[in-house]
Formats: structure tokens, sequence, C-alpha cells
């Protein structure tokens, strides 16, 4: 038998009721907690939650207007907008603030990758506790760069053809300073074979 619509319009109000009663007992405060500073991406998607649930409640309102109008709900319902209407504000606030601190995290881990791929920084790795007399030989030799030529001589350590036949050669730092690191070993780590010396 279909519902008049007197019987529609209860139930209606009956659902609606029902749906707000859920909405005013979820407590703002559930949503505000966050981690640590340093736990940006945990952040990151908590204020995503809050940010989808205030939009939630907002919308739900916005759905049921009479709710802000009927005296049994009317102070609730306009204290709950207002509050998510804040709430929302903070979180947008929150979420734009940790997504720079997320570029800026990332935009320092890239520089430093990309320090760590510094010639200094791979010679360094390559001849540990030789590190500063390795850094003195390439500067002289090469002004620490990965394309110096001077006739037959290449690379940071200007290896001769020979040298780099018998220990190696190669476009990057990492290469060069390898392939420099063995002939220094072989060579009984005096720096004999190179013009420049560390001292």
């Amino acid at each position: 038998m279909p519902l008049s619509p007197i019987r529609r319009f209860v139930l209606k109000a009956l659902v609606s009721a029902a749906c707000a009663s859920v909405v005013l007992l979820t407590p703002i405060a559930a949503h505000t907690a966050v981690p640590g500073p340093d736990d940006l991406e945990a952040n990151l998607r908590r204020h995503v939650k809050s940010l989808k649930h205030d939009r939630r409640v907002l919308r739900f309102f916005g759905n049921n207007r009479w709710l802000l109008a009927d005296r049994r709900f009317a102070e609730e319902a306009k204290r709950q907008v207002s509050q998510h209407r804040a709430h929302l504000a903070l979180t947008v606030r929150r979420l734009t603030a940790t997504r720079v601190a997320l570029a800026k995290r990332q935009a320092a881990r890239e520089l430093a990758l990309a320090r760590a791929r510094t010639p200094q920084a791979v010679i360094c790795r390559v001849f540990g506790r030789y590190c500063a007399q390795a850094l003195a030989v390439a500067r002289c030799e090469s002004g620490l760069s990965t394309g110096a030529r001077n006739g037959e001589y290449r690379g940071l350590f200007q290896m001769g053809s020979s040298e780099r036949q018998l220990y190696g050669h190669g476009a990057g730092a990492a290469a060069q300073a390898r392939a420099a690191h063995r002939y220094f070993v072989r060579s009984g780590r005096d720096w004999s074979p190179w013009s420049c010396k560390p001292w």
C-alpha cells in the first residue's frame, strides 16, 4: 500500500532525525589529533580524513536545513555547523602547511642526494681515510672536473690511456674515482704516479 504524503513526510523526518543524531554525536575533537611534526605523511592522511569528515557533516546539514529551524535540533545543529566550518578552515590551513613541508623535505632530500653525487663526495666515499689527500690531488690535476682533458690524460685524476686500460675509466665521478683508487693502491698509496701531490 503506497504511503500517503503525510506519512512519507513523517518517515523522511524520522530518517533525517536519526541521521542527525549520528552526526551530532560525532565529536569534532576526534578529528583534531595529529601525529608528531616529523610524521608528515601521517599528518597529511589525517588532515585529508578530517577534511572529508567536516565536508560530509556540512553537506548533511546543507541537505537537511530543516534541522537548523526545528526547535528540537536547531541549537545543536547550528553549533555543529559553526564548529565544523571553523574546523574545516583550520584543517585546510594545516593541510596546506603539511603539503608545503613535504615539498620542502623532498627538495632537501634531492639537494642532499645531488650533493652526495658531487665529485668531492664521491672521492671521499671511495678513498675513505685518504679523502683529503685525494681531493687535493684531484683539485690540482683537474679542478675536480670529470670532463677535464690534457692530451691523453682524462678525468678527475688525469689518468693516461694505458692507466685507463689497466684500471678503468668512465664518464662519471664514481667510475673515475674507483679507477684512480685502484691505481693508488697498486702504486703503494704514495701518490707517486701523479704529478700533483697532496702535500
